[in-house]
């Protein structure tokens, strides 16, 4: 196979702008330490563990680098603090990412009718 002279990562010296890079898999888990450490407290680099393991399996199913924010957000939502819950949760957004929005509804809903 053939590469074009001056495509971008082909060896060719050009780089690829950083708005289609994004951000990388360490600054992303950089990002979400304050909130693993909020609510998973001593769990909490298990917890980014889990969600490094989440973007592996999302780009071997999905091919997309990352989930998408708001299938990250409900992750979050429907873990609730716990390993278990984050693991499993984790593993549906991979799965069927629109089974675990309607889970992180039901949950949304419980913490609003609390309120």
């Amino acid at each position: 196979m053939m590469v074009r002279d001056g495509a971008a990562g082909a060896g060719s010296g050009g780089r690829v702008p950083p708005s289609v890079i994004g951000i990388s898999r360490s600054e992303r888990r950089d990002a979400d330490r304050g909130r693993a450490a909020l609510e998973f407290g001593s769990d909490a680099a298990a917890a980014l563990d889990l969600l490094d393991l989440l973007e592996l399996a999302w780009h071997d199913s999905h091919g997309d680098v990352t989930p998408p924010a708001h299938v990250v957000q409900d992750v979050w939502v429907v873990a609730e603090g716990d390993l278990g819950r984050l693991a499993s949760a984790s593993r549906l957004a991979v799965v069927d990412w629109r089974d675990l929005r309607l889970a992180a509804d039901e949950v949304r809903s419980r913490l609003t009718e609390r309120a």
